[in-house]
């Protein structure tokens, strides 16, 4: 492949070009009109140098450069141009040639200016590479980085279960029957990967809980209510710096003990402004911790649990996802009871 074009209608102009490209230990091709040489560069590529004079019958020299750098773009244009063309050819290097050569040329020029425009390209397409692969392994590395906290928050929610004999296990349990609805409800592909992490981490906040609130036998007092409740805002928090572009993470975080009937926190959002995924989560937390018991209470059988939450749709709970958890678990029975 040849890795210059010189395109000139005096066969004189094009010959000496070519022989002084040539002593420059370039391939070089050449045509005689801008037709041409848009013929030649469709058949055989693109060139890393392009020498054109303006001044040619048919298309111009400015009519091959815009079409040139609209087709090739890494190709080095350099125009040539008579001495009362000087302003057309400033106007070139305004359209992307990257450099001109006045007639009559000096061979010697010629081979300076040949040299310094396969500098400048080369430079362009180091800078490219450079700038593409530098963007690419910042995005892995930021990848990585989330990926790595997500892990470590994950390692935070077990570790919080563990603590609690009432709770373990919890997060994955509202994890598998997040997934499973929302499946049926027909959701799939990211918003299913970041509801999946969501549900297992909705109680992350938790970490910031007084432990003995979250095991005390009897009701708590209004203020005590208040601390445990902070934990939708504060799982957030601690979810947003590398969570910041999922928001459906976030959303679950925050959101998951909103009500259907606007009378649930941090924000009283009631109906369809609670995001979607976090009444999802809603209903299957509200199953799971009704099944399992706790400090305060004994668990409900499952069957028990799956009225309680027919009883509270479009009180506490949206009623298509009530309707999705029990179309993808429809034998209570086969549900765990966790005590």
């Amino acid at each position: 492949m040849a890795q210059c074009l010189v395109v000139d209608d005096d066969p004189q102009v094009r010959d000496a070009l070519v022989r002084v490209v040539q002593s420059q230990g370039l391939t070089c091709v050449s045509a005689s009109s801008a037709d041409a040489a848009l013929a030649m560069l469709a058949a055989q590529g693109e060139v890393a140098v392009l020498i054109s004079d303006i001044r040619m019958p048919g298309g111009d020299g400015v009519q091959l450069l815009e079409e040139v750098r609209r087709r090739y773009p890494d190709t080095a244009v350099i125009m040539l141009s008579a001495v009362a063309d000087v302003q057309i050819a400033v106007d070139c290097l305004k359209k992307g040639a990257l450099d001109y050569i006045a007639k009559p040329m000096i061979l010697g020029e010629v081979q300076a200016r040949v040299a310094k425009a396969l500098e400048k390209r080369e430079l362009t397409l180091q800078n490219r590479y450079y700038q593409k692969h530098l963007e690419e392994e910042v995005r892995r590395q930021r990848a990585r980085i989330q990926e790595l906290f997500l892990e470590g928050a994950q390692t935070l929610a077990h570790a919080l279960e563990a603590k609690d004999a009432y709770t373990r296990g919890h997060s994955q349990r509202v994890r598998e029957y997040a997934v499973r609805t929302s499946v049926l409800l027909g959701y799939t592909g990211d918003f299913l990967d970041d509801l999946r992490l969501g549900a297992e981490l909705h109680d992350i906040g938790k970490i910031g809980t007084q432990e003995a609130l979250l095991n005390k036998p009897a009701r708590l007092t209004p203020e005590e209510l208040r601390h445990v409740m902070e934990h939708t805002t504060l799982g957030e928090k601690i979810l947003a710096p590398l969570a910041h572009d999922r928001p459906v993470i976030l959303h679950i975080a925050r959101s998951h003990h909103e009500r259907f009937d606007g009378d649930g926190f941090p924000d009283g959002l009631g109906g369809e402004d609670i995001p979607v995924e976090a009444r999802i989560v809603a209903v299957v937390d509200a199953f799971d911790a009704m099944t399992t018991s706790r400090a305060y209470r004994e668990s409900l059988v499952p069957s028990a649990a799956v009225a309680e939450l027919r009883r509270c749709t479009n009180l506490q709970f949206d009623p298509a996802v009530v309707d999705a958890f029990c179309e993808a678990f429809p034998d209570p029975a086969k549900l765990p009871i966790h005590v």
